[in-house]
């Protein structure tokens, strides 16, 4: 089936039945990356540019993976060595990349709403790679799928994402999401952290990590934005990592065994400790895999793909 929007910008317009297309077309392709060979042709012919207008690593070489497993023509885009750096508008340059008869565009930028400004301006199907603090809708469905995978289902779940949440990308996508496919989403950590009046989303809030962990199935470990601890938002990152740090100790301690998530990079012994990244609990290595998979599905599908 199609989508029913021609972009992937967010998720907050996005239907269940959407959200339940794509992960049901992720399981098939993430079959496809366990071949001896992990390729086929189905977007042969269908050329993909990559705009990243802000450094990514993760996010990036994810959906060129997902693009050539597909076999698509893909162009990657930096910003760095283009004519931005001249002073072009955003406008021009997708405008000029269209008139090489290009596809789709897979954008990130660090203006929220960057996407959707696009959208509105070329003929391309555009898919949000990350717009500032606002969404990172691809990473959102990776994790639901990992979810799915491990629960069979996202019902009634519930999952606390703790950290940053006033600054992530991930926190409001992850939010929008799984509230969407009916699961039971809390928030957690330092008021300076959390946005204001963030329970209009119809998320619990939580300020003690300890009663977030024994109300939990699931918790989603946002990185602690190392660059903005000069804007004073906690005291010190040891005093952080000891007040909202998720340790082995605090898992133990728990009511019933959790799964960890992270949407990398871990920053290790601050937000996660190195043996709870690396222990039965976590599925980050799983989000990575099936990252690759989601991106696969929702470039398949936009491309106007039938399952």
């Amino acid at each position: 089936m199609a989508l029913r929007s021609a972009h992937l910008l967010g998720l907050r317009e996005m239907p269940a039945e959407d959200i339940t297309a794509i992960l049901d077309a992720a399981v098939a392709f993430k079959e496809i990356l366990h071949r001896p060979i992990p390729k086929v042709p189905t977007l042969r012919h269908v050329t993909v540019v990559n705009a990243f207008f802000e450094s990514s690593t993760r996010t990036r070489i994810s959906f060129e993976l997902a693009e050539k497993r597909l076999s698509a023509d893909v162009v990657n885009f930096s910003a760095s060595t283009s004519s931005v750096s001249k002073g072009e508008t955003l406008i021009d340059t997708i405008r000029n990349l269209e008139a090489m008869k290009i596809d789709l565009v897979v954008m990130r930028h660090p203006l929220p709403g960057a996407p959707h400004l696009l959208a509105k301006h070329c003929d391309s199907k555009v898919i949000n790679a990350g717009d500032g603090p606002h969404e990172h809708p691809t990473q959102a469905l990776l994790d639901m799928m990992t979810l799915r995978d491990k629960y069979g289902e996202l019902n009634k779940l519930r999952v606390t994402l703790i950290g940053d949440i006033a600054h992530s990308r991930v926190a409001l996508s992850n939010i929008l999401g799984l509230t969407t496919m009916g699961a039971k989403v809390a928030v957690c950590g330092p008021p300076t952290l959390l946005p204001r009046n963030v329970e209009d989303l119809g998320v619990t809030v939580y300020y003690d990590l300890d009663e977030a962990i024994a109300k939990s199935d699931v918790l989603n470990v946002l990185r602690i934005q190392l660059e903005r601890q000069d804007a004073g938002l906690f005291p010190s990152l040891r005093e952080y990592h000891a007040t909202y740090g998720v340790t082995s100790e605090r898992l133990a301690a728990a009511p019933k065994p959790l799964t960890i998530l992270h949407p990398g990079p871990v920053n290790r012994g601050v937000e996660l400790d190195a043996d709870v990244a690396d222990g039965p609990h976590s599925v980050i290595l799983q989000q990575v895999t099936n990252g690759v998979a989601v991106r696969m599905a929702i470039l398949f599908l936009l491309a106007g793909g039938e399952k």
